[in-house]
């Protein structure tokens, strides 16, 4: 088969290190969602066994059919907005699992109808980078800020990476990773995780559809996914180099509209077991493309693989597998996180600025989407294209009348 061909351990480590941050970054977040809405622990592992089988299979199958490498994940800002509404107490399960379906239904129409993707091609490639720029960013910041609490640990993952970088380019991340795993288990070891063997038996909830769950939840839930994860998704898509307008090698990229559409359909045929949105990613997707997981861009599609395949088996193994991914040292993390970025930043920074007549619209994209504000339950990416777009729309404004006064 043609995968193992091209497989490579960068990849497949690329692949890990994108589970590994995408899980302990915001699992949490799900959790308390689940437990909102009155979630029993069987119901909780059905989340799990949901949400991984639903990410896992709708990254493994596009990355094999396209030999490109589709990321989706589970809206972490959605999951955030569904704990917060949920806090109130005055939804049930069934309520939010129509809720769901409402917000999947509405995705995949997104999806369908193109207008999205009409939508982000009208984002200049430098606004697009320097979204993608700002949301990495974060994650770079944090990953040398847990030399707060961990300065050994973080000073030898730099060490490591930087000598591996130098020696053996290739397997840069993954030497880094073993060594900070070792040098775990021999000095603070490993935070001490509830682990129950087991297969997940998914849970089946019959939805409720009401006016209230409809605004209060399905419509936010949309909002912030489609302006919080597939619009980074989507830039990071671009900033990599596969999106349509500058795929690699020249041939068609990732077909944006037809993956938000089996994100939709996905989470629609999942939600009753506690799927609550599927969408494109930017973090684990920047780790997966990046030149960090395999030399050649055509083969990086084995690491989105990889990570697809992993997602599966925590979904089947839902409870353990949860429960050894947040063993992690929250510092090991964060530091291995932002080491694997470090290229995919660099890149997409190199990309924002260097087109002189876009720059200072790029660079006020990277400040408010880094900023982290957020405005009406909006988060930070989607004001960092608006300023953009809007300082962007200035200057042309200005050399437009220049123009006519010139004449």
């Amino acid at each position: 088969m043609q995968f193992f061909k091209d497989l490579s351990p960068p990849a497949f480590t690329a692949g890990f290190v994108a589970v590994l941050v995408g899980f302990t970054s915001s699992v949490a977040i799900v959790f308390q969602a689940a437990l909102a809405f009155h979630a029993t622990p069987e119901m909780i592992a059905s989340w799990m066994w949901a949400l991984g089988i639903g990410m896992g299979l709708c990254t493994v199958l596009p990355s094999l059919w396209l030999k490109k490498p589709v990321m989706v994940a589970w809206s972490t800002p959605g999951a955030a907005v569904l704990a917060t509404a949920g806090a109130t107490g005055g939804f049930s399960m069934a309520e939010a699992v129509g809720a769901f379906m409402a917000c999947a239904g509405l995705i995949t129409v997104a999806g369908a109808t193109g207008w999205f993707e009409r939508v982000m091609n009208r984002i200049p490639v430098a606004l697009a980078a320097a979204l993608l720029a700002g949301v990495l960013a974060r994650f770079g910041l944090s990953g040398f800020g847990a030399a707060q609490t961990a300065l050994p640990l973080v000073l030898v993952m730099l060490l490591a990476y930087l000598v591996g970088k130098r020696q053996w380019p290739r397997y840069a991340v993954p030497l880094t990773l073993v060594i900070a795993i070792v040098f775990v288990a021999a000095t603070t070891g490993f935070t001490r995780a509830d682990i129950a063997l087991g297969i997940t038996t998914p849970v089946l909830v019959r939805p409720e559809f009401t006016f209230s769950a409809l605004v209060s939840l399905a419509l936010p839930l949309f909002i912030v996914t489609m302006a919080s994860q597939n619009l980074p998704g989507v830039a990071a898509i671009q900033a990599c180099g596969y999106g349509d307008r500058r795929a690699q090698g020249g041939d068609a990229g990732i077909p944006i509209s037809p993956i938000i559409t089996l994100t939709g359909v996905a989470t629609l045929l999942l939600a009753p077991f506690g799927a609550f949105a599927l969408n494109l990613s930017a973090i684990t997707a920047a780790i997966c493309m990046g030149p960090e997981a395999h030399a050649d861009p055509k083969k990086r599609y084995t690491a989105a693989v990889s990570c697809g395949a992993l997602y599966v088996v925590i979904g089947i193994f839902g409870a353990a597998i949860t429960g050894v991914l947040t063993a992690f040292p929250t510092e090991l993390v964060a530091a291995i996180a932002g080491l694997a970025l470090l290229g995919t930043i660099g890149g997409a920074l190199t990309s924002a600025l260097q087109h002189e007549p876009h720059r200072e619209a790029a660079v006020i994209t990277f400040l408010v989407t880094l900023s982290g504000v957020v405005v009406a339950g909006v988060g930070s990416a989607f004001w960092g294209v608006v300023a953009g777009a809007l300082a962007l729309l200035v200057q042309n404004l200005g050399r437009s009348t220049l123009l006519r006064k010139t004449d």
